[in-house]
């Protein structure tokens, strides 16, 4: 019977942590898109596409932070 204190949904299990080829699968993603990102930023600033080249080095920063997070935390 499920319980009502959750609004009537039963509790589920704790979250596995993912495999660690999992991880590192996930992590090379994000290390070849942030590669992208870089390229891109690194081509817009010199074309002089300052907007553009400051919003694809905050994407890289961030995609490649995300990245490494999935090795560390799982």
């Amino acid at each position: 019977m499920s319980d009502d204190r959750n609004g009537g949904t039963p509790e589920s299990p704790p979250a596995e942590p993912r495999p660690w080829l999992e991880r590192i699968g996930l992590a090379a993603i994000a290390a070849v898109l942030g590669l992208f990102l870089v390229v891109t930023a690194v081509a817009s600033w010199a074309g002089g596409e300052w907007i553009l080249a400051a919003m694809s080095g905050s994407g890289a920063v961030l995609t490649l932070g995300v990245g490494l997070m999935t090795l560390v935390r799982g």
